[in-house]
């Protein structure tokens, strides 16, 4: 796993943040602490969170890395790519297709968020990471494009959760403040022109990775090529006849 593309996950849930705040902003403001716990129940809540997502982004690196196709690993680029770009348009309030797959996922939500109710109200840490873990469970745009590029990124499963796990990381700063401070935050990340800003790095990250994978299809597909091969009898027979004839 390179540096720069640790950076590039951290990024995306930066650029996202103002989505995140819409989606779940709400929910951040009622997991304030209320008592006595100072800081620590809200950060598990937000640990859970981060887990739940290096959890997911495993599992999706570990199905793709199982299909031997390079096809399907440019897929899985121009995916991550389209979904940022309607992640975008929607954070600029231009186009609202990615909320029919945000509904899509709410099917599986359903069945998932009476888990949650186990641990209301939280009485300890461990409460808190449950309900953090389930929390990064709702249907999102955002996990949705994140996951394809992990996939397509990653090396291997453990390559694709590190990734998920730093793109939770670059979603802290605003989802934390908002737990901790409260509805300040959220007004202050609602703003127009933080908005406008949000949602053009996010249209700008998803042309450019639509772009970068077309532009490197041909190596993509060597690439994927020769990690693939394996030697035969005619590649020994032609070492052999070229070692005799120099």
């Amino acid at each position: 796993m390179l540096s720069t593309d640790v950076g590039t996950a951290v990024l995306l849930g930066l650029a996202g943040s103002g989505h995140c705040l819409g989606m779940c902003g709400g929910i951040a403001v009622a997991l304030r602490s209320t008592d006595n716990t100072g800081a620590w129940m809200p950060a598990s809540y937000h640990l859970g969170r981060l887990l739940s997502y290096a959890i997911l982004g495993g599992l999706i690196g570990s199905a793709a890395g199982a299909i031997e196709l390079a096809g399907w690993t440019i897929f899985l680029r121009f995916l991550a790519g389209g979904l940022l770009l309607a992640m975008g348009l929607h954070t600029l309030q231009i186009w609202y297709g990615i909320s029919h797959l945000e509904k899509l996922g709410g099917l599986l939500w359903r069945r998932i968020a009476p888990v949650a109710q186990r641990a209301i109200p939280p009485r300890r840490p461990s409460h808190g990471v449950l309900l953090g873990a389930v929390w990064g469970l709702m249907p999102c745009g955002l996990i949705y494009s994140a996951l394809a590029w992990s996939a397509a990124t990653g090396a291997d499963a453990v390559d694709s959760a590190g990734l998920m796990m730093a793109f939770g990381a670059g979603t802290l700063p605003a989802m934390l403040s908002a737990t901790l401070l409260g509805q300040r935050v959220s007004r202050a990340l609602s703003l127009h022109w933080v908005r406008k800003g949000m949602g053009t790095l996010l249209v700008a990250a998803g042309i450019w990775t639509i772009w970068l994978t077309y532009s490197h299809l041909d190596h993509l597909l060597g690439q994927h090529s020769m990690t693939n091969h394996h030697p035969t009898i005619e590649d020994a027979h032609q070492h052999h006849s070229n070692g005799a004839n120099p």
